[in-house]
Order: C-alpha cells, then structure tokens, then sequence
C-alpha cells in the first residue's frame, strides 16, 4: 500500500460452517490482522500499560477517546507536540472515536441540534460545541490512522420514532463527516445506527454504502439490550455490509460476545471491560471469570490461569494479586491489566488461527463448553 493510500482491507480466509471472517487491515502506521481487539486508552494511555507492554501482551491497535482528549489537554496542544503518537509514544495505528457517545452519554448537560451538541464539560461546567466538522478537525489534529465519523449512539430502550429521526440525522452528520475531511492518508469509517429496528438498521446501512467509507461500524449496541437482542441485530446488518471492507462492532464487549460476533463477521472490536475489571479485581480466564477480591484465594499459591502465559500468570500467585488488591497498591491495577489484555488479545489470536484452520467451528463450541455457569474460578 502506497504511504497516501487510506486504511486497505485484504480478506484471507472465511470459515465454512459460520460467517466467521480472516483478514488484514493495511493501515498508514502498520498491518492490523483480523478479527481484532483493541484495548481502549481514553485519555492517551491504557490504564496501567506502558506503550511497550502493550507490544507486549499483543496490541495492534489502541483506541483514543476524541472527547477527553479535546477538553484535557486540548487537540492543538497534541498536535503542537507532534501528535498522538508521539505524545504517548506509542508507534502502532490509533483509532480514534469520534466523541458523540461520551457528548450522548452527559444527559442533561448537552443539547441535540441539526448542527451538532452543546455540552457542558464534566470537568468544569464549560460549555462546548461538537459537530461533525470540529469531530473530524480534532480527530486529524490527533493524527488518528482510523478515524469515525460523528453519530448519535441512541439509547436503549427508546420510541421508534426517535430512532427513526436520530439515525436519519447520524447518516447526515456522516455525510458532512465525509465532506469535512482533509487527511486522505487516514481511514474514515461510517458507523450504522437504527436502534434495535432491522429497517432502520438496513436503511443506515444502504445510505451509508452510498456515502462510501473505508470501513463500517456497528454503533448503538451494548447499551443495556439482551445479547440475543445484540446478536439479532449484529445477523441482519453485517450481511449488508461489503466483505471488502473491515467490520467494527463498538463497545463490545465480553469473551462470549467477541466469538459470536466473529461467528457473525465482524472483524474489530474495542471495550473497557478487560481494563476496567482488571482494576476493580475482576480476571478473565480460560475457565470463566475469577474475582482476585475472594477470600478463599488468600492462601492461594496457584497462577490466575494455569493455561496462561502472560507475565502476570507466569510470576504470581493469586494470594499476591489479592494481597496487592486488598492493600490498594497500584501494582494490582498493573498486574491485572496486563493479564487481562493478555487473555483478550490472545483469544483473539486463537480466533484468527481457527479460521486460517477452518476449526472455527469447532473453536467456538469449546470455548462455549469451557464457561462456568456461575462465571466464576
């Protein structure tokens, strides 16, 4: 891919007996090979990861917060200092959202208008416009390789109605997304809203393969429904986006959701789950979910995961990672995210593997055996 080329998209391989996908994402700062999971770093930093133990543990990508980011410290200061990248010294390709789910999520402290929303901050009261064109100016200003375009994520449950006028009025905000970039090295991926309504979602799909982006987005999921729910809508609308393309689902979400979306052709994935409970004591494991915080692991000389090999898991014992979380120490936070983004990246590769195999299937009824009921260790 030439350097001025925006994000490309090879599909390697499909598996047989699922919607299951295999692919490589040619960015202008490095190759994402999919499916993939990026670990999210809201405010320039995932959360108790240095940039190189990222490499480590097997990020590709890392997911930049747009609206942080512009109220702390500000884009023109990053972008004074070199950008992104170089201003948290991290060398592999950023995504970076475009602000609409933090601006949504202030309730009453924003204000929906065909021009954009004014929002208030949550760190002082100020008050604030965000519009498709400063979203997309701030996002080039972070020197983001993947950029999104501005959306409204709609809350669930809401009157279709609303979900008929706010998702009409996402595919406008993304065709004036579209217009208002000017950095063609980086990607612009449109993201399809539409609620929980197959024909609103079908509809945002068509309108926006008619703007025409460089990758596609789920947005609006996760956000309180059943998962059968989630999985239904995932079954009508990623058929109707091009396989040419890379397929995001955003704000997903546990292990059990990152295999049945794969099952069902997504390729990219970005959630606070494996940090935020790494923080709060909560680790993933082959065998479910283990709660450091119990006190039957005080004595508990064993690894987190005796089928793990991350640095966590191949140096302490569970009774040191709950001394560490009951004691307060910052070094539980560092531990249990490392093992955690450890477990997601790596379930990832295994995914990948599968569908170069064409054992997917298979994959996913043993990772699906292997789950506790009680998703406990």
């Amino acid at each position: 891919m030439s350097e001025s080329a925006p994000a490309k998209f090879q599909l390697l391989a499909t598996d047989s007996a699922t919607a299951a996908r295999r692919g490589r994402l040619h960015t202008r700062r490095g190759v994402i090979e999919t499916p993939a999971f990026m670990p999210v770093g809201t405010q320039g930093t995932v959360k108790g990861m240095l940039p190189e133990q990222l490499h480590e543990v097997g990020a590709q990508v890392i997911l930049a917060n747009t609206y942080h980011l512009y109220l702390r410290p500000g884009h023109d200061l990053v972008r004074q200092l070199g950008g992104l990248h170089r201003f948290m010294q991290w060398d592999g390709p950023i995504l970076t959202d475009s602000g609409g789910f933090q601006v949504f999520s202030l309730g009453d402290l924003r204000r929906i208008e065909e021009e954009g929303v004014r929002f208030q901050s949550h760190l002082d009261g100020s008050s604030h416009q965000l519009t498709p064109e400063i979203s997309i100016a701030i996002q080039e200003a972070l020197g983001a390789d993947i950029m999104m375009v501005f959306d409204e994520c709609i809350p669930h449950p809401a009157a279709r109605d609303y979900v008929a006028a706010s998702t009409a009025r996402s595919t406008r905000w993304a065709a004036r997304s579209k217009a208002a970039r000017t950095d063609e090295t980086a990607a612009l991926f449109g993201i399809v809203q539409g609620g929980m309504e197959e024909d609103l979602r079908r509809r945002s799909a068509e309108q926006l393969l008619e703007i025409g982006f460089d990758g596609y987005a789920l947005g609006g999921l996760s956000v309180g429904e059943a998962a059968e729910t989630m999985y239904a809508v995932m079954e009508w609308t990623l058929p109707l986006l091009p396989v040419t393309r890379p397929r995001y689902v955003m704000g997903i979400g546990t292990p059990e959701n990152l295999v049945e979306a794969v099952a069902r052709g997504a390729d990219m994935f970005d959630c606070v789950m494996p940090t935020r409970n790494a923080r709060n004591g909560v680790l993933f494991t082959s065998f479910g979910k283990l709660s450091i915080k119990q006190n039957r692991y005080r004595d508990d000389d064993r690894p987190v995961d005796p089928e793990c090999n991350c640095p966590t898991c191949q140096r302490f014992s569970r009774a040191y990672l709950r001394h560490l979380y009951q004691s307060n120490e910052i070094l539980a936070s560092v531990l249990n995210t490392r093992h955690n983004l450890y477990y997601y990246l790596q379930l990832m590769r295994r995914m990948r593997e599968s569908i170069d195999s064409g054992t997917f299937a298979e994959f996913r009824a043993d990772f699906s055996g292997r789950r506790l009921a009680t998703g406990e260790a």
